[in-house]
């Protein structure tokens, strides 16, 4: 192995070795088993386990004949879906490492899983990306979530603490809401087809305006029925929307990425489903008082136009007296015209019989003229239209004649 000579201002001892300092050597140590160790499984037992304020996982991986520290840090905690206890048997994808400031021979895990229990973990990812691609766990499509439900249905176990501390919180917080139970089994074989008829029921009867999913904390195997794919097909397609609080805050299952809102444990669920009975009362008299203030412009601006409307009315004797003058000025308005009618009326006849004096025949032969009739009785108006010796009729002014014609000329 060649030793590098790293570290500048250290001198060769007088022998010709390089002498390197505390720091050097850990330094070279460290990357020497970064180097020879790529990323590999280790299988051990958890001890000594400690989860800092940082988010960090400190513990050793230990079997029967040895012990390694190791350190998970936050970023990659949160993808494991469970916080690991002592005695758990695990195994864990490392890359070995050395802590330099105190020269400790420590891995640095990526990811864990239950040691025998890798192919559930496994499981559980692949439905997760699956469901994850299908737009199940978009935060876009979960529904909100009623702050002031009348009822809130909870699917869980008759028998578990889950109920007990979900009832307890619901009765403090809103007396006043109805809590529906769906009884269920949430651990075991058969809890999986159970958990989803319980859901379905819910949903047939629409009976409550909340559903809560809950069941206290476990193993990966405990919560297994709650990553079955059916049972999260059934969360999102509910049209009631669903809280899932299932186990403690480090568990994670499907359903919690499925359902409208993930609460850390039961409890958080039945406080994050209703607002409290007191912030409701404070809502509720916000809004009663905002309806008052709302009523009172109305009944004023009703108040300003009865005032309007008042001061426009008139006495039924004055509406009456204003008929009449408007009656005697149409009255008087037709005699009016009757007389401009009738006068008009006798100017047009006093000219039209003047007309008819100065057109009558009489009044002409009065003035000297003679009307001259044929022996036909016809009017003559021609000379030359009569014989020789034809009687004439002759009407004049006063009295007639009769004549012989003897000549006819005619005039130019």
């Amino acid at each position: 192995m060649s030793i590098s000579n790293e570290g500048a201002g250290l001198a060769p001892a007088e022998d010709g070795e390089i002498i390197l300092s505390v720091a050097q050597l850990n330094r070279q140590v460290g990357q020497l088993l970064e180097t020879c160790f790529s990323r590999i499984w280790v299988r051990g037992e958890i001890s000594n386990f400690t989860r800092a304020a940082s988010g960090h996982w400190y513990f050793s991986i230990k079997d029967e004949a040895a012990a390694v520290r190791a350190v998970m840090f936050r970023g990659r905690t949160a993808a494991v879906g469970f916080v690991p206890q002592a005695g758990d048997r695990c195994e864990f994808r490392v890359q070995v490492s050395l802590y330099e400031p105190r020269g400790d021979f420590q891995v640095q895990v990526e990811s864990l899983r239950r040691a025998g229990r890798g192919d559930l973990h496994e499981a559980f990812l692949r439905l997760k990306d699956k469901l994850t691609a299908e737009g199940l766990c978009d935060t876009g499509r979960k529904r909100p979530i009623a702050p002031m439900p009348l009822a809130i249905g909870v699917v869980t176990s008759l028998a578990a603490a889950a109920l007990r501390d979900v009832l307890s919180v619901i009765a403090r917080r809103a007396p006043h809401v109805r809590v529906v139970i769906y009884p269920s089994p949430v651990q075991g074989r058969e809890a999986a087809g159970q958990l989803v008829a319980a859901l379905n029921e819910a949903i047939a009867r629409q009976e409550v305006d909340t559903l809560l999913l809950v069941r206290g904390g476990g193993s990966l195997e405990d919560l297994w029925s709650f990553n079955d794919e059916v049972l999260a097909r059934t969360i999102a397609g509910s049209p009631i929307p669903v809280v899932s609080g299932v186990g403690h805050e480090t568990d994670f299952t499907i359903a919690d990425f499925v359902s409208d809102l993930r609460a850390p444990t039961p409890t958080a669920a039945a406080e994050l489903c209703c607002d409290s009975r007191a912030l409701s009362l404070d809502r509720l008299g916000s809004v009663l008082s905002r309806v008052a203030t709302a009523q009172r412009r109305l009944l004023d601006r009703a108040a300003m136009r009865l005032d309007r409307a008042t001061s426009m009315l008139v006495s039924p004797q004055q509406r009456l007296e204003r008929q009449r003058q408007a009656v005697v000025g149409v009255i008087r308005r037709m005699d009016l015209s009757l007389q401009r009618d009738q006068a008009a009326r006798g100017q047009r006849l006093h000219a039209a019989i003047r007309t008819l004096v100065a057109l009558d025949p009489h009044s002409v032969v009065r003035r000297g003229y003679a009307i001259v009739r044929g022996s036909d009785g016809v009017v003559v108006k021609n000379a030359l239209d009569l014989k020789i010796g034809e009687r004439l009729d002759v009407e004049l002014g006063c009295g007639r004649v009769q004549a012989d014609v003897v000549q006819t000329d005619a005039l130019l």
